[in-house]
């Protein structure tokens, strides 16, 4: 990441390099400390020195007003974050937007395993409320507040994709510019994969749906808004799921498909399947438009998954998963604190963000498979792993680590540091 940044700083005067500013971020980020001030005693952390780089944990080596600070100081972070604010003689480390997005998409397609055959993308967009009179804040009425609009996309429990916007414009705003770098990039990890785009009735424009059918083996399952022609093409279905509510109670599900096209917006006929719920609390209608085929995929095992009653309840309903991420990125990460006035250093914030989930996002799928923390959140992992009761001891070649003979999950410590020992690199 740290190559995504110009440094136009004068090397005689320079003590904290990029790749040691960005590792400390990071870091910090991971570990739960979101604020840049945080970083004020955070500075004097050996461990977190180490992982940053420094060879000089104690800072026995700076000036005597410094010893003891290895790391930067919040200021020197707050100049990373704001150097592509203005261009001045002030303003020397400037992030290079472009290969900072591309540096987050290759990261994370390197998560993504090389021979699968199905790849999916869900889209979301999530409202994050601004802090005050910021660049591109807007009232969004759905959130009932001035806020952005970031759109996010996931493959599994990989990030690939975290792009601030403005909120005037509705979820599917710059969807298909990003699909037109994100699915190159599958493309090159998973050869032969196919790729299915699934969101919900945000993103049904015909925009989004006519570039997918355009691509070669690219499809989208998306949810599509209610209005009365729909619900017409319904009526049979949920009368029928109805009467069976009437006589059994609880929760009733019946499907159907058809064949749907809208007065204008559409260029062509395409499938639909309409959920006919009824609930002790009345109707409960859903539609989702498709172009995977109902007889599934030849050489599948299962040529049955499409069927509209298991492509609605078993494929379109899983997205529902994409939210745990989400939540991970705010609850945990706080990817939402997007508090600088300029919108392109909230977007660089909201990178740094990214990174770090994609860090422990590794950490968890390279070291924790088959333990208790082996579907664990962020907050989760921090917590019983990273932030741990230890003595530090550093010499003059070594940094001592000891951990108390009493940490209940020992063991489960030691596993992922052979485990981590033992990694090689992604190809």
């Amino acid at each position: 990441m740290a190559a995504c940044f110009g440094d136009h700083r004068n090397p005689l005067f320079v003590e904290h390099a990029i790749e040691e500013l960005v590792a400390q971020r990071i870091h910090g980020l991971a570990l739960g400390y979101e604020d840049l001030n945080d970083h004020d005693f955070l500075r004097c952390d050996p461990l977190l020195a180490v992982a940053a780089g420094k060879t000089d944990p104690l800072a026995q080596e700076r000036s005597e007003d410094q010893q003891g600070k290895a790391l930067a100081s919040p200021s020197t972070l707050n100049r990373l974050e704001l150097g592509n604010e203005k261009q001045s003689r002030c303003h020397k480390i400037t992030p290079q937007p472009e290969a900072l997005e591309d540096c987050l998409l290759q990261l994370a397609v390197r998560g993504l395993p090389k021979h699968t055959r199905e790849v999916v993308l869900d889209l979301d967009a999530m409202g994050h409320l601004v802090y005050g009179l910021q660049e591109g804040r807007h009232f969004n009425a759905y959130y009932d507040d001035s806020c952005y609009l970031p759109l996010y996309v996931v493959c599994g429990d990989v990030l690939l994709w975290a792009q601030l916007r403005t909120a005037e414009h509705g979820a599917a705003e710059g969807v298909v510019a990003a699909l037109q770098k994100i699915v190159p990039a599958v493309r090159k990890r998973c050869q032969k994969a196919r790729i299915l785009v699934r969101g919900d009735s945000g993103f049904e424009g015909e925009e989004l749906m006519a570039w997918c059918e355009s691509q070669p083996h690219v499809y989208y399952c998306l949810g599509l808004s209610k209005n009365s022609r729909l619900l017409d093409r319904l009526d049979a279905t949920l009368a029928e799921a109805r009467a069976a509510q009437c006589l059994c109670g609880g929760r009733v599900r019946r499907f159907a498909e058809f064949a749907y096209q809208t007065l204008t917006s559409w260029s062509r006929s395409r499938r639909v399947i309409g959920k006919a719920e009824v609930t002790s609390q009345g109707a409960n209608p859903r539609f989702v438009v498709t172009n995977l085929p109902a007889r599934g995929f030849k050489g599948d095992r299962d040529r049955q998954r499409f069927q509209p009653d298991r492509l609605y309840e078993e494929g379109y309903c899983a997205r529902g998963e994409m939210e745990n991420i989400l939540k991970q990125q705010t609850l945990d990460l706080r990817a939402d604190r997007l508090s600088t006035h300029s919108l392109e250093s909230n977007q660089l914030r909201l990178w740094l963000a990214s990174l770090a989930y994609l860090l422990v996002e590794r950490l968890r799928a390279r070291t924790l498979g088959g333990t208790a923390l082996a579907a664990a959140t962020v907050g989760t992992i921090r917590e019983k792993l990273f932030k741990v009761a230890a003595a530090v001891r550093v010499s003059v070649r070594r940094v001592y680590v000891q951990l108390s003979s009493a940490y209940p999950l020992r063991e489960l410590f030691e596993l992922c540091q052979r485990r981590l020992m033992a990694l090689v690199p992604d190809s």
